[in-house]
């Protein structure tokens, strides 16, 4: 969420950049500012009738000491009535407090500079276009039907287990899948990302904290008897490690990354474009994550996309990078770049990872931050994106690299699958 010192004073800048998100801020800002100053009201008064209930309780114990045990008594009734005065209070205080975080939660994280005007993915900004999109026969094949004729994926199994968008991997399909994910952790560690194992269901507080609650509540799968979460991404858990640390400056960049699978409802997706592999109630995912310095925060974001290029290149899939408008930009990010890469048998760009930066938004939330060399209390910057995420890459890899004879692995897969072709 937004940090309130600083809406008190970039208040308007903060509201022409929210404009590109296509969002009149004015009456949120307002809102959340005005609920503020009550706030801050009620804890003054609080402070002070506390205050005075320190000085009459040491009033009452000297006169207790010096005998006056009337004028004790007297003053006694005062305090008691101030007691219920600071009760209703910090009532009173208790739900300002939660009126102002509400409010804040309504409010998206503010748009970085590069951020393009736009209200749809249509006006997301390609800043870059690499690879060379194969030309396949007549006869080649979308992979839905490439993994139904080589017994790499069972999707009406999966269907029969639990439901459609469950797929079950099977044989060298199971072993793509496997392989995938041990070369991009691989890949990820060699890059200095710590790998870390963490739950895939979370509580409420964790969901609070990278902001997927309240946003996108009615896409996370809940499990109401235990009120725990399934994880739509690692980025969750991850993040969530350091929920209220106060890390020191020399321990920056923390970066990890892990293996998840990822759980989504999904809600209101139809039609051809979510056939196969293009979209899932539950995938797998390998996620990295930064904390960053606030100085640092934009070379990192670059380092990452640069990193996840590598792995694309490595793949030997053509892929291009979006940087996302306001208008599609995600709810807690200032900066995104989407990465596609091209399904040649579908004829359209398949999104394979975001990496974005959210500044101090997520940070705010989980009450993380950092002391400087001078002591001063900042809020760490955290990042994070997918590196990457398999099903889309799937569907890539079979439907790019398939041949009238079977399916080719690229080389730098060969050594995790163990084999150099699917037939």
């Amino acid at each position: 969420m937004l940090d309130l010192s600083v809406v008190r004073t970039q208040k308007e800048e903060i509201i022409a950049a929210l404009d590109k998100r296509g969002i009149d801020a004015d009456t949120l800002i307002d809102n959340a500012l005005a609920a503020d100053e009550k706030r801050r009201g009620l804890q003054a008064t609080l402070d002070q009738k506390l205050a005075a209930a320190n000085v009459l309780a040491k009033e009452i114990g000297e006169l207790f000491t010096s005998g006056k045990e009337n004028e004790a008594t007297a003053k006694k009734e005062a305090s008691s009535a101030l007691k219920n005065e600071t009760k209703d209070l910090q009532s009173q205080l208790s739900e300002a407090e939660n009126e102002v975080k509400q409010l804040l939660f309504s409010i998206p994280n503010v748009p970085n500079a590069l951020v393009p005007a736009g209200q749809s993915e249509d006006d997301n900004e390609e800043v870059l276009r690499v690879g060379d999109i194969p030309t396949l026969s007549k006869k080649a094949l979308p992979h839905w039907e490439l993994a139904t004729k080589y017994k790499l994926i069972d999707f009406e199994l999966g269907n029969k287990i639990t439901g459609a968008g469950f797929p079950v991997y099977t044989g060298k399909g199971a072993r793509l899948q496997r392989a995938l994910i041990s070369f991009f952790l691989d890949q990820n560690t060699a890059a200095g990302y710590e790998e870390v194992q963490v739950p895939h269901l979370v509580n409420e507080a964790s969901g609070f904290g990278t902001g997927q609650l309240p946003d996108k509540e009615g896409q996370m799968y809940h499990v109401g008897a235990d009120d725990l979460y399934l994880i739509p991404t690692a980025e969750v858990p991850i993040t969530n490690l350091f929920r209220g640390e106060m890390v020191a400056e020399n321990q920056l960049p923390i970066t990890r990354t892990g293996y998840t699978p990822c759980f989504r409802r999904e809600a209101g997706s139809y039609g051809a474009h979510v056939r196969g592999l293009n979209r899932l109630h539950q995938f797998d995912k390998v996620e990295i994550v930064r904390l960053e310095h606030p100085d640092k925060a934009y070379d990192a974001l670059d380092q990452m996309v640069d990193h996840v290029q590598e792995i694309l290149k490595k793949l030997e899939l053509p892929y291009r990078i979006l940087r996302l408008c306001g208008g599609d930009l995600g709810f807690t990010a200032a900066l995104t770049y989407d990465f596609e890469v091209f399904s040649t048998a579908q004829e359209r760009w398949l999104e394979v990872s975001s990496v974005s930066n959210f500044e101090s938004y997520q940070s705010t939330r989980l009450k993380l931050r950092f002391k400087d060399k001078e002591g001063n209390r900042q809020w760490v910057h955290t990042l994070n994106g997918s590196a990457l995420a398999l099903p889309r890459i799937m569907a890539g890899l079979l439907e790019n690299n398939q041949t009238e004879d079977g399916i080719r692995i690229p080389e730098a897969l060969v050594p995790y699958t163990g084999f150099d072709k699917i037939t």
